[in-house]
């Protein structure tokens, strides 16, 4: 006999996320592998293509305002890039987590303003930098397959910043050996583009 308190068709499902859920970290912990073992000037040559692509993305798009990100864990270092686009007039800001379930806030920032760390150990702007609202945001990507779904580091803060409403245009950044594929659960929003190192 069924058990009424179990709905029925549920645990297919469950079993389905389960899957995904398993495939998802095994990709993570293979291109994070992948990342680590970049040689220096192979990831320097790599992350000035990032940077041209940025540069190129925000003229073509006339972007004023972008939501940038410290590069952590080995993820392409663009601060070239900030410095030509601060040159340029493009007013920049970085991510701070406000909560283990909130969305992400940005602080207004300026390449050479001083850091300091959170509690999550990642370098934010001081805390009373003015909180901004980007235009776009520059989303890192420790994978991302063809349809623009990204694969993080599973914490969701990405996530739940896209899904605001009057939501700001979303540019991952990966390197090209990151695109696989996997399927996206409710939660996951699509990348408006993804630039990458590839030729």
């Amino acid at each position: 006999m069924t058990d009424p308190r179990i709905a029925c068709g549920t645990a297919p499902q469950d079993a389905e996320q389960k899957l995904g859920a398993r495939l998802k970290a095994a990709l993570r912990a293979d291109l994070l592998a992948r990342r680590k073992a970049l040689d220096s000037k192979g990831k320097s040559i790599s992350d000035e293509l990032i940077g041209r692509r940025l540069l190129d993305w925000c003229a073509a798009h006339a972007i004023g305002s972008l939501g940038v990100y410290h590069p952590i864990r080995r993820e392409p270092d663009l601060l070239a890039a900030y410095n030509a686009l601060a040159a340029r007039g493009v007013h920049l800001s970085l991510p701070v987590v406000v909560g283990p379930d909130a969305p992400l806030d940005f602080r207004r920032w300026t390449t050479g303003d001083p850091l300091q760390k959170d509690a999550l150990g990642t370098l934010v702007p001081a805390m009373d930098a003015p909180i901004v609202k980007p235009q776009a945001l520059l989303v890192p990507c420790v994978g991302y397959t063809a349809r623009g779904m990204r694969l993080g580091y599973g914490g969701g803060f990405y996530d739940r910043t896209l899904a605001l409403p009057q939501r700001p245009l979303a540019v991952g950044v990966c390197y090209s050996f990151g695109l696989v594929e996997f399927d996206g659960e409710a939660h996951d929003i699509a990348l408006d583009v993804v630039l990458t190192d590839a030729v």
